[in-house]
């Protein structure tokens, strides 16, 4: 299967090509930034799949990451992702950032519980819980730090994401420290890229996962309420 990847979701703008036959990326490119994912994306897109030596049909499949992050770089990448795929009659899938972050942590043979966690800002986070297979333990939501380190009660985690620094300052002493803590400020792009080849596409819509109200709504947003 040949996938195309996308993340503009965070402070990244990030484009890659898995060939999951082969268990290995045609071409890869990651640009940090805070903001212009929408002058730089296409161009960046353009660039992976001229290194891939690859056309749009050639695909299977496109990813693109949903969310929770940034209201404009979620949709800056789901429009390029809608507008690929139908211009190539490819299905696109959507892959949240919880999920990418947490995935090169999954270990279907560890016990350690996974927190991914994304800045919300005003002392709340996006957070989920992952057990060691993947399985969720807290459900992803918005919620404040003292919400957050309940999950605790689950033993010693890893925490992965750009609030996992926040997190482990503020860990409370009561608990068992976190096992390793990794505040990148954007998921790694290749597992957007083997997350988006693993899900059912009738399961993972390319729709924007907000987790709470953007301050703005698109037409077409307006349009689906």
């Amino acid at each position: 299967m040949l996938v195309l990847a996308i993340d503009t979701a965070l402070e990244s703008c990030a484009a890659t090509v898995l060939d999951t036959d082969a268990e290995a990326f045609r071409a890869r490119q990651s640009l940090p930034m805070k903001r212009g994912h929408a002058e730089a994306l296409m161009p960046l897109i353009d660039e992976v799949m001229k290194a891939s030596n690859l056309s749009y049909a050639a695909l299977d499949r496109i990813a693109v990451t949903v969310g929770p992050g940034s209201f404009t770089g979620l949709r800056v990448g789901i429009s390029a992702a809608r507008g690929l795929g139908l211009a190539a009659h490819r299905p696109v899938v959507g892959i949240t950032t919880l999920a990418a972050y947490a995935a090169p942590l999954i270990d279907g043979e560890s016990e350690t519980p996974v927190i991914a966690a994304i800045d919300a800002r005003h002392g709340h986070v996006y957070a989920q819980a992952f057990s060691g297979d993947g399985s969720t333990l807290l459900k992803p939501a918005i919620m404040p730090l003292d919400d957050v380190f309940r999950a605790a009660r689950f033993g010693p985690a890893h925490l992965v994401g750009d609030a996992a620094g926040m997190l482990a300052q503020q860990w409370p002493t009561q608990f068992e420290p976190p096992v390793s803590v990794d505040p990148r400020t954007a998921p790694d792009i290749a597992w957007v890229a083997w997350l988006g080849a693993s899900v059912d596409p009738d399961e993972a819509p390319p729709r924007p996962y907000y987790l709470r109200a953007p301050d703005a709504k698109t037409k077409a947003e307006l349009a689906q309420r």
